[in-house]
């Protein structure tokens, strides 16, 4: 990147921060979000509101005033984020991500701020937890939305709310019950993805899953080892038999599991002593280019019933995917899509792109905290804390679009990044195959056999969306607004 490159960075900021004009009442405001910004993508070490201010010349008061007092859409501001990530980046193989980030915090008095468990340390520390989706296609990546986790703590302590400025209808919901909030959300505002993906901690609440399908949404979840379900649909009794109809005594309900039904099986029991298991031949795939060499997992996958609703039933036809760690054989993970292999233009590679594509939200994360500050602010309120973080979403999304255009401009061509698990980043195949993907992975052959069982997992049917953004249905009040930003 030359000087001339770099000054026209500037001018590009401006433009883009013009989108967003409408997010203010008056043009002072707009003026402090560009030097927020500004200071967001700066070289400050601290990108807290006071550093900030100096850079930009501008008093550090009015710069903390304008994230908690001055009256301005941080609403609109994020649904604009959306709203110009649907127009511009839409891809039908471009998938969502879920996760939350803890900030570590001193002292007691910033908003829902509680000892809890903070994935920035690993550990359970003092912080503040928030809750994002992200979006990845290629060597593009953001994220779409952010909303702080409310402990029960602080939802039940009306003085510390009134403290920190928590609305009355803020209350206490679960991450999961945030995060399908959002995803909710962001569908009305035009974003399509092909699936969400997200860790065990949100693949092992059913209710969330049930969620996403209610929403016609795709998704392939990572899955604890004790979770359970059935790789043989087992027989459902829908009313009771002709003689038994009059008998007295206890009345069952119905539906319910057939008394011949085996009883669901956690997945690590499926994989050790599931027949379909059993004679299932460990196949390789190469899953990224890592920064110590090649990610190389082993693979087996089977159909999967998984246990839906409160009278945990089986529901639809899942699959459930046991990929194994080849260097490691230990390193086990168990994933279930509602997607089938071989069905609606679906295979195991894509599935398997999807279930290892969570990175780019913890890369995200990386990023939006050690480059934009998205962790340093030092202002107590809810409403603060959340336009620190939609302004942070913002910073991010121009960073990456930033990116991927000098990519693109230095490639001549679409880039896509390996270590995100993108797209054409899967093969599987012989040996022979397997060698052709580069002489320095020196992969053994997949038709090895392995004396160590695997699990499976189940499949269900795939919700097409359309893959431009102008041609979906825009769905809630600010229809009008997301067409006229399409219209230039």
């Amino acid at each position: 990147m030359d000087a001339k490159e770099i000054k026209n960075i500037g001018k590009k900021l401006s433009a883009f921060l013009k989108q967003f004009d409408d997010c203010f009442y008056r043009s002072q405001p707009r003026g402090h979000l560009k030097s927020y910004v500004r200071g967001q993508v700066s070289s400050l070490q601290r990108k807290s509101a006071e550093p900030i201010a100096l850079l930009t010349k501008t008093p550090p008061r009015t710069l903390q005033r304008f994230l908690s007092y001055v009256h301005w859409d941080e609403q609109r501001l994020r649904d604009r984020i959306q709203w110009i990530v649907a127009r511009d980046h839409a891809h039908p193989e471009a998938i969502g991500t879920v996760d939350d980030t803890g900030h570590p915090k001193k002292g007691y008095h910033t908003a829902c701020v509680q000892r809890q468990w903070c994935g920035n340390t690993g550990k359970k520390d003092n912080c503040v937890v928030s809750v994002h989706i992200g979006y990845t296609y290629g060597d593009f990546q953001c994220l779409l939305d952010s909303d702080l986790y409310l402990p029960e703590s602080w939802a039940e302590d009306p003085e510390r709310r009134k403290q920190t400025g928590i609305p009355e209808d803020a209350v206490y919901r679960k991450k999961t019950d945030i995060a399908l909030g959002q995803i909710s959300h962001a569908l009305n505002n035009g974003i399509r993805v092909f699936a969400w993906t997200f860790d065990e901690w949100y693949g092992k609440d059913g209710t969330f899953l049930d969620g996403l399908q209610s929403l016609g949404q795709n998704y392939v979840a990572e899955v604890p080892n004790n979770f359970t379900g059935w790789v043989h649909e087992p027989a459902i009794l829908l009313c009771p038999r002709t003689e038994k109809k009059h008998k007295r005594g206890r009345r069952r309900h119905f539906p319910r599991l057939s008394a011949k039904a085996l009883p669901a099986s956690e997945v690590r029991n499926l994989l050790i002593y599931s027949r379909k298991f059993q004679k299932q031949r460990w196949k390789k795939f190469y899953i990224k280019e890592g920064e110590k060499g090649p990610v190389v997992w082993e693979v087996k996958w089977s159909k999967f019933y998984r246990k839906q609703g409160s009278d945990g039933l089986p529901g639809s036809a899942h699959c459930l995917i046991v990929a194994r760690n080849v260097l490691n054989p230990d390193e086990i993970k168990y994933f279930v899509s509602n997607m089938l292999p071989d069905s609606n233009d679906i295979t195991l590679e894509k599935l398997l792109r999807t279930a290892f594509s969570r990175w780019p939200i913890e890369r995200c994360f990386e990023l939006a905290k050690n480059e934009i500050g998205m962790d340093h602010f030092e202002i107590r309120s809810w409403r603060g804390i959340h336009r620190h973080l939609h302004i942070s979403q913002l910073s991010q999304l121009f960073c990456s679009r930033i990116h991927q255009c000098l990519r693109e401009k230095n490639s001549g061509q679409f880039l896509f990044d390996r270590r995100t698990g993108s797209l054409r980043s899967i093969r599987v195949g012989s040996r022979s195959e397997l060698s052709a993907i580069g002489s320095e992975t020196g992969l053994l052959s997949s038709s090895q056999d392995n004396p160590i069982p695997s699990k499976t997992q189940s499949a269900g049917k795939r919700t097409s969306w359309p893959a431009k953004a102008e041609t979906t249905a825009i769905l809630g009040h600010r229809s009008r607004e997301v067409t006229l930003l399409y219209s230039g």
